[in-house]
């Protein structure tokens, strides 16, 4: 017996997941790529001789039936048969992707959380983006909130940080989530629409809800249909706590912003990719990755101390708040970056799953009520779709040691050994850890109070935040919110519904709601029950955020051509672009070789003008070459892929005979084109109408003035959009 209690207790010890003693039990292992040598097996290693027929009776002249007892057909109908699981009711639309994350500035004097105070580390994670209200076959670029969930794999245990591209929500309690969620679904009675707001329930529940209409401010913004996940910044949304080694806690909400800038898509262009390519954000996340171009963002925190709680005007615990960078600024202490992709979507990207309520030591929740109902709800949710042993599929795995007594349940992957299975045991194996060992404490709160289903006063405050937001948005955003609430409402069929909206809309601003109420109908206001305070915020305007440095990195830009090109222009252009890290892209009328004018030089085009728009690209340029642009001119589709870039506010760029294209096409006498062998630049049009050695430029630059035609364009591309155009009027005038 002396022998066997040792032995016991290194047997009771060993729940470490993917434990590396014993092969057979090694269940992390990943599937090599497949080779000639490998053989087909069934799921229980046998190797199959065929894959191709079921087991059947046939004689000389006759096909007879199938045979039942057939245990390899059962076995793969019955796994295609079950290989979906319950699609995520909520943020069942997404991608994701690995990466790491480090700080380079410790936040020690905050929290005792290694993964926030070590700078030596490098933290792996798993980032997953995502809609909100659109099935898994649904589009990429609707009008929505946009989910940012990352887990830590840290060396204390997962944390996950859930939150969205949006810093506020909807709700203040989560015992609103379902009637939230129930309303802005599709419709019950037709199952319409397809995920989007722009229905009758929603904007319902909108006006019955005040406390949502700062959110429906953002989600009316440019934030709602971002150029790219890489392209949009997140945020934790909740309020969480910080502990420090002293035991001292403070209040922390925590941003992303992005390297490459915050920037959207128009209303139109984001309309169209929603057919042309679905996946569109799923493809530009792959595409940057598998391009080297890793997506990186800064991470920074908001710390408000214990005694600073209630010094502010709004309650720092309510979720429909943010927190006013002028106010509580803006600490940035870290980094992220994404550089693999995922090998498999469904095990990895479908099978992640994330909880609000995991966090690590040095991180702890406050009593900000959506938070509180969220820690439920999300682990509840995990349950439904993947099972009780959801946290032991490899993607959801702890890279640190697992060491407790759960055990079973349906699909359980750890085998256990020894006779252990319960604490306090008489070999006293597995104890809880004492926080000295890195065990998780509570901070010590104390709580006096009266149970009672209520809120607190400042949550009763709901429109200075939505005012604030609006104030602060650039001319050019205000624009396109007008337009979004537009669109929204004239969706809207019930004229209670608008018209009550239009009166909501008033109390944010008296001109906004006149302007809507002029497109979607309904009694226009002409007074407002309350006035706008007329304050503006930093932090909140996507015009804030151009990105680290002016860049052209990772950005496509479409190079059309046809046969008789200028193979000299063309070449310069696809070099330069090579070599700032974008894409090019060659479109050609067809997918066959196009040849250059000199008859030697040709090229073989990615895309043709009927299978790729322009919309699917972020600039274009096209060379010079008589007989190439000939042939575009003549070409209806060529002529509508320069007007709708136009249109769209994108970077075009020309050169040569194609300069007279690009002025014929644009059709604008306020677009002034290059007319001898100077650059012009005029609303993001770059032009060079005759193309001498030296006239591209030597280096890439992106830098506003110099010379050369590629430092000019590259310029142009990387402001995103010529805003300008919009703001002159001048993109209404040229038909998508």
């Amino acid at each position: 017996m002396a022998q066997l209690i040792p032995d016991a207790i290194h047997k009771a010890q060993q729940v470490v997941m993917g434990h590396k003693g014993d092969k057979i039990t090694d269940l992390q292992r990943e599937f090599k790529d497949p080779s000639p040598k490998d053989r087909l097996t069934t799921d229980y290693g046998v190797k199959q001789t065929t894959a191709d027929d079921w087991l059947k009776v046939v004689s000389e002249d006759r096909q007879g039936p199938m045979l039942l007892e057939d245990p390899f057909g059962r076995e793969r109908i019955h796994r295609f048969d079950h290989e979906r699981i319950p699609e995520r009711v909520v943020h069942a639309r997404g991608t994701g992707a690995f990466g790491k994350f480090r700080v380079f500035e410790s936040a020690a004097d905050v929290t005792c959380a290694p993964v926030l105070t070590d700078t030596s580390r490098e933290t792996p994670v798993f980032v997953r983006f995502s809609t909100v209200l659109g099935s898994r076959g649904s589009a990429d670029t609707v009008r929505d909130v946009r989910g940012f969930a990352i887990k830590f794999y840290t060396q204390e245990g997962n944390w996950d940080l859930v939150g969205n591209d949006i810093p506020i929500f909807f709700i203040q309690d989560a015992i609103k989530f379902p009637d939230l969620i129930h309303a802005a679904k599709p419709e019950p009675h037709n199952e319409v629409p397809q995920a989007q707001t722009a229905h009758n329930n929603h904007w319902d529940f909108i006006f019955n809800h005040p406390e949502a209409t700062a959110m429906s401010m953002w989600t009316m913004s440019d934030r709602a249909i971002p150029r790219s996940f890489r392209m949009m910044q997140g945020f934790g949304v909740n309020t969480f706590t910080l502990l420090n080694a002293k035991g001292e806690r403070c209040f922390v909400k925590f941003t992303w912003t992005p390297e490459l800038g915050v920037h959207s898509l128009v209303w139109d262009e984001a309309l169209k990719l929603a057919g042309q390519d679905p996946d569109f954000h799923r493809k530009d996340l792959m595409e940057a990755i598998s391009n080297g171009v890793f997506p990186k963002w800064k991470f920074g925190i908001q710390t408000i101390s214990e005694a600073d709680e209630h010094k502010f005007d709004f309650d720092i615990l309510d979720a429909t708040k943010f927190w006013p960078e002028d106010l509580i600024p803006i600490r940035y202490i870290g980094e992220l970056e994404l550089n693999r992709n995922v090998d498999e979507f469904f095990t990895q990207t479908e099978q992640i799953a994330f909880c609000t309520s995991h966090v690590v030591p040095g991180i702890g929740f406050s009593n900000d009520p959506l938070l509180q109902g969220r820690n439920f709800s999300y682990h509840d949710t995990q349950l439904s779709r993947l099972g009780t042993n959801w946290q032991e599929l490899p993607i959801n795995r702890p890279v640190c040691p697992v060491m407790n007594f759960n055990r079973d349940g349906a699909m359980r992957h750890t085998i256990h050994r020894g006779t252990v299975n319960y604490w306090p045991n008489r070999f006293e194996a597995v104890p809880p850890a004492t926080v000295e060992e890195g065990g998780y404490a509570e901070y010590a709160e104390k709580i006096a109070g009266i149970k009672a289903r209520v809120r607190s006063p400042k949550f009763k405050e709901h429109y200075n935040q939505a005012q604030l937001f609006y104030n602060s948005m650039a001319p050019v955003e205000k624009s396109h919110m007008v337009n979004a609430l537009a669109f929204e409402l004239d969706h809207c069929e019930d004229p209670v519904v608008y018209s009550r909206m239009v009166q909501r809309l008033a109390d944010i601003d008296l001109s906004l709601a006149q302007s809507v109420c002029a497109m979607v109908g309904g009694e226009a206001p002409k007074t407002s029950s309350r006035s706008n305070h007329g304050l503006t915020a930093k932090g909140l305007s996507q015009t804030e955020y151009p990105g680290e440095t002016p860049t052209t990195k990772s950005r496509r830009i479409a190079i059309l051509i046809a046969d008789g090109y200028d193979p000299v222009a063309f070449s310069a252009a696809y070099a330069a672009i090579s070599a700032a890290l974008a894409i090019p892209l060659v479109i050609g009328p067809n997918r066959k070789r196009v040849t250059a004018a000199d008859g030697t030089t040709s090229i073989q085009p990615h895309h043709h003008l009927e299978g790729f728009r322009s919309t699917m690209v972020d600039a274009l340029f096209i060379p010079g070459g008589a007989a190439s642009v000939q042939t575009l001119a003549k070409n209806g589709r060529a002529m509508h892929w320069i007007r709708e870039a136009f249109g769209h506010l994108k970077a075009i760029g020309a050169t040569g005979e194609a300069v007279q294209l690009v002025h014929s096409a644009v059709a604008l006498p306020e677009v002034a084109v290059s007319v001898d062998g100077d650059v012009r630049e005029s609303f993001g049009v770059v032009t060079l109408a005759q193309v001498r050695p030296g006239s591209f430029g030597e280096a890439v630059q992106i830098a506003k003035g110099t010379k050369g035609f590629m430092e000019e364009l590259f310029y142009a591309i990387a402001q995103h959009r010529n805003w300008d155009r919009e703001l002159q009027g001048l993109n209404v005038q040229v038909a998508y």
